[in-house]
């Protein structure tokens, strides 16, 4: 082969020079693959060092996007640069920033370990695990230069590649529309990525049926083809670990064979030494590409010969400057039956006709992707003369209804189960209705009702039931509700019931900010059976009734004000938080006759900042007051304990148990040390500090030597339950130490 091409070009050369025949026209075929596919880029490094033009170029899925690169006019070198810095892991889980969700989707987000669609009251499992979205948004970006050429024989190198229709289970040539949005077509792997849609027909990856268009590239009118061949081989027994790897060896039955052939009408076939990688290996994408240097360099005077036959001097390569902003004057929404307009330009937050960044455009998209009302967002970037027109074509959510589930364990509300139903669109277009119903040692639900409007105010509505029980010394209820002192009690279980409901309107300023205002209806209840069990065993007397230190209805309004950066709510490496409440109480039904108007302020106030590798440091500030001269005590601060979402004015504190520190009024200081000894694992160190006592910020008390402090040392493990922690605490102002254990997301 390699003397009969040497022969040809020796002949192919002497007839230019007599004959002044026009040189040889160049394709590059680059097949699929996945990972697998980065070996494009070392091959095309050789490529060009040797020298040769290439006319024209087809490819498919991973070899589209390197060969779509390469044609807009990207070097070897530039894109073996873009793709070492690419973090393919979470471009292609969809991973939304978690800076991206308003509170309501953060809360669901944190909440639920399955969700599953649920339609006509039956269960069904999603079409895919990602929608490609962050692939899209990457390759609209690096694209952008050429984002007005609409037919591919006009880019910088004529270009081409394939998908497949999943109805007819025919090839589709993709060589005109929106370069982005046709490469992502290509690249739709089956049950991996969501299925695309252009021009009316459901796309595939086109490695389906055509993983090498060999024939396509002759056609364009190419005369001599260079080929690059990463396509899977069919694997062994052994090898088919996953369902991934199981399915691309259904698709490759058919390809593989046809390489035979194919690989025959190549010219210079280039195949790499990639068996040992997988097509999901994109953490070894320096070997992946290194391996596509060395299988070109062996091809090295083959095309140089085809250099020498082309008689080609390149001439300086214009760099092409990534785009870091744009003005968009004009938004075209197609798509959008179920949501309003003034919903999605909510969502999207930012103005026409100024100039923003791409991140912010890319913010905006992701902040339409983490509604999960959008099974595919795509957009086209088209320049109109003074800017940049964005058509929007969102692809919405067929499936409206949800079944979501998660479990969680632990010392306060003990194992607890939820099950969910969330339904969309449930009253009115930009609405969602969710209930949690949970079981377990305590029974709980919460209900949520809230309609997004975006830019303007948004409107929710929450009902939330609420049960525990804990051992408390029983000096903290005859301090706090005026109890017959009892010498032969110690402590007492006390039994926690609280009903809140409310109805408030919330502004939020690009998914980080919100403002909230709101009435409260609240139907508050300590109990015990403690006291009246003690009476049974001194008088003989049998009897099960509850006492009831507070079985009140309070009724309030509020207003908050919070801004949350953190990029974990559980382990959090960098961000900021501020959250502020303050509730004025109106009115009571005041079970204990001492009811009179008082506020409750508090607030909390917090950073992250990484100080070395995988090592970052929480620090947070927080404190509440009881302002007015009501005896009420029900709502005063208790802190104690280890956990998060406590109802009411609890406050988790290292060192002591839950409900041990009370008083109207407390400062605390908290700070951790996260070390992250392994992805998802964490070791874990805490203290905090707090001066706790009624009165405290009147007596000037809150800024004195902290009377309380408790430290915990601790493990954590990100599993797909939520978050599991251990943690080992103790206070050296009393002598008892505790263990603190949950698991899973806490709800």
């Amino acid at each position: 082969m390699t003397t009969m091409v040497l022969v040809l070009f020796g002949v192919l050369g002497m007839a230019q020079d007599q004959n002044g025949d026009p040189p040889p026209k160049v394709g590059l075929v680059l097949s699929g693959g996945g990972a697998k596919g980065l070996a494009h880029i070392g091959a095309l490094k050789v490529i060009e060092e040797a020298g040769v033009k290439v006319d024209y170029i087809g490819g498919t899925s991973m070899g589209a996007i390197v060969g779509a690169l390469y044609a807009s006019g990207y070097s070897a070198k530039e894109l073996d640069s873009i793709f070492r810095v690419t973090d393919f892991t979470e471009l292609i889980q969809d991973n939304v920033p978690r800076g991206a969700k308003t509170f309501y989707e953060k809360e669901n987000s944190e909440k639920y370990a399955l969700t599953l669609p649920f339609t006509n009251f039956k269960v069904s499992f999603p079409q895919a695990i990602s929608g490609g979205q962050n692939i899209y948004n990457e390759l609209v970006r690096l694209l952008f230069h050429v984002k007005d050429v609409h037919d591919f024989n006009k880019l910088p190198i004529p270009f081409l590649c394939m998908a497949t229709n999943v109805e007819t289970g025919e090839q589709v040539l993709l060589d005109h529309g929106y370069l982005p949005e046709a490469i992502v077509a290509s690249g739709t792997f089956p049950s991996l990525f969501e299925p695309s849609e252009i021009e009316e027909e459901i796309l595939i990856d086109g490695g389906v049926v055509n993983n090498y268009p060999i024939e396509r590239v002759r056609a364009m009118g190419a005369d001599f083809i260079i080929g690059v061949d990463v396509q899977h081989d069919l694997a062994t027994r052994e090898s088919l670990s996953s369902a991934t790897e199981i399915l691309l060896q259904i698709n490759n039955y058919r390809t593989v064979n046809d390489m035979k052939k194919k690989s025959e009408q190549t010219d210079i076939y280039i195949r790499p030494a990639i068996d040992e990688f997988s097509v999901i290996d994109f953490g070894r994408s320096k070997e992946i590409v290194k391996s596509g240097e060395e299988a070109a360099k062996t091809k090295i005077e083959e095309l140089k010969k085809v250099a020498e036959a082309q008689k080609y001097t390149p001439g300086p390569r214009k760099r092409i400057q990534g785009m870091d902003s744009l003005v968009v004057n004009r938004m075209i929404i197609r798509g959008n039956d179920r949501y309003t307009r003034g919903y999605i330009k909510g969502k999207l937050r930012f103005n026409l006709a100024e100039k923003i960044a791409f991140d912010d455009l890319k913010q905006g998209i992701n902040n339409l992707s983490a509604t999960g009302n959008f099974r595919a967002i795509r957009y086209e970037l088209i320049s109109n003369g003074l800017g940049t027109d964005l058509i929007l074509k969102l692809k919405e959510n067929p499936t409206k209804m949800f079944i979501k589930m998660s479990a969680h364990y632990d010392d306060l509300y003990k194992s607890a189960a939820l099950i969910n139903l969330t339904k969309k669109n449930f009253l009115m277009k930009d609405d969602v209705a969710s209930f949690d119903f949970i079981l377990g040692d305590h029974i709980r639900y919460n209900m949520q009702y809230y309609l997004d409007k975006g830019y303007y105010w948004s409107l929710g509505v929450n009902s939330k039931f609420t049960d525990f029980d804990s051992e408390v010394d029983f000096s903290l209820i005859q301090g706090n509700f005026n109890t017959p002192v009892d010498p032969n009690i110690r402590s007492i279980s006390l039994d926690v019931t609280d009903l809140t409901n409310q109805i408030y309107l919330q502004t939020v300023l690009r998914e980080e900010f919100a403002f909230t205002v709101g009435a409260e209806h609240k139907l508050l209840k300590y109990s015990t059976r403690t006291l009246n069990q003690l009476g049974e065993d001194l008088e003989a007397t049998p009897t099960s009734e509850r006492t009831f230190f507070e079985k009140s209805n309070y009724f309030s309004g509020f207003g908050k004000i919070t801004l949350d950066t953190y990029d974990d709510k559980y382990f959090p490496t960098k961000g900021l938080l501020f959250d502020s409440d303050y509730h004025v109480y109106l009115f009571s039904s005041d079970f204990n006759d001492n009811f009179r108007e008082f506020s409750i302020a508090k607030g909390r106030l917090g950073t992250v900042v990484p100080l070395f590798h995988n090592l970052s440091l929480n620090m947070e500030a927080s404190g509440g007051v009881k302002l007015g001269t009501s005896d009420v005590t029900s709502f005063d601060f208790v802190l104690g304990g280890f956990g998060n979402d406590f109802i009411n004015n609890f406050v988790p504190f290292f060192g002591y148990d839950f409900l041990s520190i009370p008083g109207n009024s407390y400062v605390k200081v908290f700070g951790r040390l996260d070390y992250k000894i392994a992805p998802k694992n964490h070791i874990l160190f805490s203290a905090n500090f707090a001066n706790v006592d009624d009165d405290l910020f009147r007596t000037g008390d809150w800024f004195t030597q902290p009377n309380f402090s408790g430290y915990g040392l601790g493990y954590g493990f990100e599993s797909f339950l939520g978050p599991v922690q251990i943690y080992y605490s103790w206070s050296p102002e009393i002598k008892n130490d505790s263990i603190f254990f949950s698991v899973g997301y806490w709800f």
